[in-house]
């Protein structure tokens, strides 16, 4: 690869990592004012938001630290996919917020328990992680031994928790579009490990995608 084929990679690579980490850390400021203005909300919102404001903090440091990748997906469609399934969701906060229990009490446990699942998740894959489709190792620890995808999974639980804090037939349809969205993206990066890392073939032999004897 030629001098200035590596320079643009090198520079692709640093201003995706720049952008990801400041949209990361810019949610985190964003959690972090709201739990400084809303402090009279019931625990279970503050323990959430507080947990949501740590794992955008850990993101962000995963971003910058993160190692160059052996493989990048190419083409734009997977580009657009990844950008869209991660940024998407988070429009749903723009919606009017629920003033019913059960619902927040239900997304209170849902992001609960799809950040905790994300923070275990990204302990294993490490420095693995990125937003668009990227070859950089075979994890097989922690709940990749099970499933193939569990950060997926997380978010999506992550994302339904907000759905119910906003809950409108508008905020559904953008949950039914991202899991869509998020499938594509699955595809996209299971086939860029497949060409890319060889092990991975023997992997996803043995492994579901999201859901054990599901999918």
């Amino acid at each position: 690869m030629s001098t200035i084929a590596l320079s643009k990679n090198w520079s692709y690579e640093r201003t995706m990592q720049l952008l990801g980490a400041m949209w990361f850390m810019l949610l985190a400021l964003l959690v972090a004012t709201k739990i400084g203005t809303s402090l009279a909300d019931p625990w279970p919102s503050l323990l959430s938001s507080f947990c949501l404001g740590i794992f955008y903090m850990l993101l962000t440091v995963l971003m910058l630290t993160r190692p160059p990748a052996k493989a990048h997906a190419t083409g734009l469609l997977p580009r657009i996919a990844a950008f869209v399934g991660s940024y998407m969701p988070w429009t749903i906060t723009f919606f009017g917020k629920t003033g019913e229990a059960l619902p927040n009490l239900l997304s209170t446990v849902c992001v609960l328990v799809g950040i905790i699942m994300m923070l275990v998740t990204i302990r294993h894959l490490g420095k693995s992680f990125s937003l668009v489709p990227q070859a950089r190792r075979v994890v097989q620890t922690g709940p990749y031994r099970w499933i193939k995808h569990p950060l997926y999974l997380a978010e999506e639980i992550v994302i339904l928790g907000v759905v119910l804090q906003h809950l409108t037939v508008a905020t559904v349809i953008v949950l039914f579009l991202h899991i869509g969205v998020q499938i594509c993206r699955i595809l996209y990066e299971e086939d860029l490990l497949r060409r890319s890392l060889p092990e991975y073939s023997s992997y996803e032999a043995s492994r579901w995608r999201l859901i054990p004897y599901v999918w």
